[in-house]
């Protein structure tokens, strides 16, 4: 568990993000158009509760699909604390709102370069729980690869490509672009999995070992601007990417991607976390 201490809470106004009763379902599609969560209702759950055998939560369909609801309406509205806590509570089902909630809060609201790894390693583990006991859904393997991959930003290149971390994330962004193809989240990260490593590395050995190609990253954040236009992230991630592959030399370009991020109305506390830092980046 995260030490219950350790939560700085939601720093925005949140009252735009309450999706109370019906609210929720929707506003779903526009809240979730980057990761393509399936709505948790009644049906969902069931479907869940199917899957992981021994670790499902002994709750019936209805009651599951109320909890994860409501985990999801914490999570929109900022507190994080409270819908990881009410994600992790039931175990793998409830893994991608609690990977969601620790690591979106890790990134944006945690200073500490150690108690940030911390998380993200905390957060792969539920995800690869997740992986295992529901390997058909796609955001158990996106949450995975986004927990891996924010923990090997905190390591040196060095020491991430000895872990064989990278090869980790390019397979579970591979299996859910397979299982949704079209998951705008695991196509922006797919697009920085190919910008890092040219970033860091070179395209050459970049190419050569870890198959890493500009053209692959171009094509793949195209397809996350396509899919979510409206959604920070997605122009935040352009913007660095063309810095990881080109340099100062796409410095108006990048700021530009940072100007349409900042500018964009956030649906949830997630994008209002991301147009502030676009904004912060720009000052």
């Amino acid at each position: 568990m995260a030490a219950k201490s350790g939560w700085a809470p939601f720093p925005l106004d949140a009252k735009p993000f309450a999706y109370a009763g019906d609210a929720l379902k929707k506003a779903w599609p526009k809240l979730h158009a980057g990761d393509c969560e399936p709505f948790p209702d009644a049906k969902q759950a069931a479907a869940l509760l199917k899957a992981p055998g021994k670790s499902a939560p002994k709750l019936d369909a209805e009651s599951l699909a109320d909890a994860l609801q409501d985990a999801w309406r914490k999570f929109h509205h900022g507190d994080f604390q409270a819908a990881f806590e009410a994600g992790e509570k039931l175990g793998p089902v409830g893994a991608s709102v609690a990977v969601k909630a620790l690591g979106i809060h890790a990134t944006h609201l945690v200073d500490s370069e150690a108690e940030k790894l911390k998380r993200f390693e905390q957060a792969a583990k539920l995800a690869e729980a997740a992986v295992k006991a529901l390997p058909d859904e796609a955001n158990s393997h996106y949450r995975h690869a986004f927990a891996l991959g924010r923990y090997s930003q905190g390591l040196s290149i060095a020491k991430a490509l000895k872990q064989g971390i990278a090869g980790k994330v390019r397979d579970s962004l591979e299996t859910a672009l397979e299982l949704a193809p079209k998951h705008a989240e695991a196509h922006t990260a797919m697009a920085l999995y190919h910008g890092e490593i040219i970033g860091k590395i070179g395209a050459m050995i970049g190419g050569l070992t870890y198959g890493a190609k500009a053209a692959d990253a171009e094509k793949h954040i195209k397809a996350a601007l396509k899919l979510t236009p409206d959604s920070p992230i997605a122009h935040i991630e352009h913007g660095n990417l063309l810095l990881l592959l080109h340099g100062d030399k796409q410095e108006d370009a990048a700021a530009a991607a940072y100007e349409k991020a900042a500018k964009l109305k956030p649906v949830d506390a997630m994008e209002a976390l991301d147009a502030a830092y676009a904004k912060a980046q720009l000052e």
